[in-house]
């Protein structure tokens, strides 16, 4: 009877932890940081524990130990390759490659509508500063991409390809 009694326990620690581990991966979805997810791991591991039988101490070190390993040996890791291709010094690709080029304008932009081509490809724009407005043919400059709309800048080269300054 205690032996059927000490495997009944065994399984109901486990599936805490496992339960445990469940909601600290649901919760990880809702926050993004890459943080509560190494506290689920930890939990998987501590249900592993349980169900070989160990006793409840033992799980909770096994959970402190590997949570803890995650937290100081993959997370730094996973953080390094989320950084942008700006920050790691690597070539910026996708719109991080869009930011900070040039964009002829084609239709008429203003603070809530536009139409510009960056490296030949259409984009909606619209104007980062309220009181600037482009005039088809001009040239801007793309300063951030939200969604599928450039925001762009008055650009400091004339259509001669000379700086303001130089004109002087």
């Amino acid at each position: 009877m205690t032996r059927a009694l000490a495997c009944h326990d065994r399984w109901v620690d486990a599936v805490w932890w496992i339960v445990l581990g469940a909601v600290l991966a649901v919760a990880e979805i809702f926050t993004t940081t890459l943080f509560l997810i190494m506290f689920a791991v930890g939990a998987l591991a501590a249900a592993g524990a349980a169900a070989l039988g160990a006793p409840v101490e033992v799980q909770a070190v096994v959970f402190a130990v590997v949570s803890a390993l995650t937290v100081l040996g993959v997370r730094p890791t996973l953080r390094r390759h989320r950084m942008s291709a700006m920050e790691s010094g690597d070539q910026p690709f996708g719109v991080e490659a869009i930011e900070g080029s040039s964009a002829l304008v084609l239709e008429r932009v203003d603070t809530d509508h536009g139409l510009v081509k960056i490296d030949g490809e259409l984009w909606q724009a619209r104007a980062y500063d309220a009181t600037q407005v482009f005039a088809p043919g001009e040239r801007a400059q793309v300063v951030q991409v939200r969604g599928a709309t450039a925001l762009v800048w008055r650009d400091d080269i004339s259509p001669s390809g000379e700086l303001p300054e130089a004109k002087r």
